[in-house]
């Protein structure tokens, strides 16, 4: 674990690191509400955004070398996650698909979703330092219920992206009706 705090400390910035660590904080805390692993939930947050901040020209060399998806190509968003995953299979020995996965959807959710996937994307969507309209009442219903909170996330992501005119991810749509329908399954 070590080694990728020595990673955000040289490579990142004061405000990426502030972010990070409010995620650690964040999953941390869902993670022993909802019943989750905090040590896998810890290694996730540490991880999740150390490809955040690098320049586009890299991440697109990243997406050619690793095989990844190219639609990732010139979307530093949607590309970190996966890369991250990939690099911390490859470099850090890391295996456990849960923590791959939850570091590779953290951004777009996907059908079918773990805990611990739920615990890290809704913990880098509602960690204290985000502030944007609509956290709060995310913030609240996480005290209530992960699926449902992970579901307000979703849908004020894709509301924003859409109302931007930016290119909305298959999974983000797949995630979130997935949620749905188990809501409705459910009574919730």
């Amino acid at each position: 674990m070590d080694s990728i705090e020595v990673y955000i400390e040289k490579n990142l910035s004061e405000k990426r690191r502030r972010h990070i660590y409010g995620v650690v904080s964040t999953a941390e805390k869902l993670a022993a509400k909802y019943g989750c692993d905090q040590e896998k939930a810890r290694i996730c947050a540490l991880y999740h955004d150390m490809f955040r901040s690098t320049p586009a020209a890299v991440l697109n060399m990243y997406v050619k070398q690793l095989g990844l998806d190219p639609a990732f190509m010139d979307n530093a968003n949607l590309a970190h996650g996966p890369i991250a995953a990939r690099i911390m299979e490859r470099d850090y020995g890391i295996s456990d698909p849960d923590v791959l996965n939850a570091v590779r959807y953290h951004t777009t959710g996907r059908e079918g979703m773990s805990l611990l996937e739920k615990v890290v994307y809704l913990a880098d969507a509602i960690e204290p330092g985000r502030e944007y309209p609509g956290v709060e009442p995310i913030r609240r219903q996480a005290e209530v219920s992960l699926d449902q909170a992970c579901l307000l996330a979703m849908e004020r992501s894709i509301t924003y992206i859409e109302q931007r005119g930016l290119f909305l991810h298959e999974d983000t749509i797949k995630a979130r009706n997935d949620l749905k329908k188990k809501g409705e399954i459910n009574g919730l």
